[in-house]
């Protein structure tokens, strides 16, 4: 029989609806601990970490996320984990686990778009398919994985796509790399690559931007007083951004701050192709760091965790091509 450890952290996944106002809201305990899931050849054990809407949860949740996470595999013998989170910020905290995590077994992570008592809710239907997939031996090679509506996602793609519709979570440009039915679990697709990165603490600001038409110095020149130690930036197109930010980017670069870009779109990756002032050449040429693929919002999470062990621009470069 395989043990499967449930960690509870909050989210709609374990809110009501008020039926008089319509409000969604959490209660005075998560309904999801008095449902207690009953499998033939699964023994399931759950823990109640956070009680938190998802837009709550910080790195310092998801650090502490992770070291319960790997003091509950050296003190039991689990097979598979799961969390149960809220959808705001799942994929943040899937992608800071899938980088840091040190553990050989299933990380699954899941979570609901309509609370525990809509009609339709989709959470325990989510939870049961997560424990499928964290009970699955091949699930252990596919680094932390998101479980939405009967599809299995890699931390690194999956986002969410709309604010409202149960199959929010998609992994733009790739797909799911699975899928869930009542047969059990079916994996098609397999990372090529694991990136691990150790981190004890966190004591880096990094803080991320959107570029848009138009777009100078102004917000650039403000945050040259907040001290900060690394900034993300979602740049035009294939990497490019507006020709009047590069004279504080450079500021900032002389002031110690890292500096990477993605792109804004949500398909393909920035490349240093364009050579005119403010083109993709002309930042990698004066030192920005490329990053391959990851949205925004995961490479400053990338950037926080790498900048605790390094600040060396090689290195970093390194970090953000895979």
């Amino acid at each position: 029989m395989k043990h499967i450890f449930v960690i509870h952290t909050g989210g709609t996944i374990s809110m009501s609806e008020d039926e008089t106002t319509g409000e969604v809201k959490q209660g005075e305990s998560n309904p999801l601990l008095h449902n207690l899931l009953k499998f033939n050849d699964i023994m399931i054990t759950a823990k109640e970490l956070f009680y938190l809407p998802s837009p709550h949860i910080t790195p310092k949740e998801m650090l502490e996320l992770k070291e319960t996470i790997e003091k509950a595999c050296q003190q039991d013998k689990i097979d598979g984990i799961v969390i149960t989170h809220g959808t705001d910020t799942l994929e943040e905290t899937a992608y800071f686990l899938d980088l840091t995590l040190n553990v050989n077994i299933p990380v699954v992570i899941t979570g609901a778009m309509r609370s525990s008592n809509e009609l339709g809710s989709d959470g325990l239907y989510n939870l049961v398919s997560s424990i499928q997939v964290a009970a699955s031996k091949e699930a252990a090679e596919m680094g932390v994985l998101v479980v939405m509506n009967d599809e299995v996602h890699s931390a690194k793609n999956a986002t969410k796509t709309h604010t409202s519709n149960v199959a929010t979570f998609q992994s733009p440009q790739y797909g799911p790399i699975g899928i869930v039915n009542k047969r059990g679990v079916a994996f098609h697709h397999k990372p090529i690559n694991q990136t691990s990165l150790a981190v004890a603490s966190l004591t880096k600001q990094v803080l991320l931007l959107k570029a848009y038409a138009g777009m100078d110095e102004t917000i650039l020149k403000a945050i040259e007083e907040l001290k900060l130690d690394g900034l993300v930036i979602e740049a035009l197109g294939q990497g490019n951004l507006p020709p009047k930010m590069m004279t504080s980017l450079k500021k900032l670069m002389s002031l110690g701050v890292k500096i990477v870009i993605v792109s804004r779109c949500f398909n393909g990756i920035v490349q240093d192709v364009y050579a005119y002032e403010g083109g993709g050449k002309t930042l990698k040429d004066a030192g920005i760091i490329f990053s391959n693929g990851l949205n925004g919002q995961k490479a400053r999470l990338k950037l926080m965790i790498a900048l605790e062990t390094t600040q060396n621009a090689g290195e970093l470069q390194e970090i953000f091509s895979y």
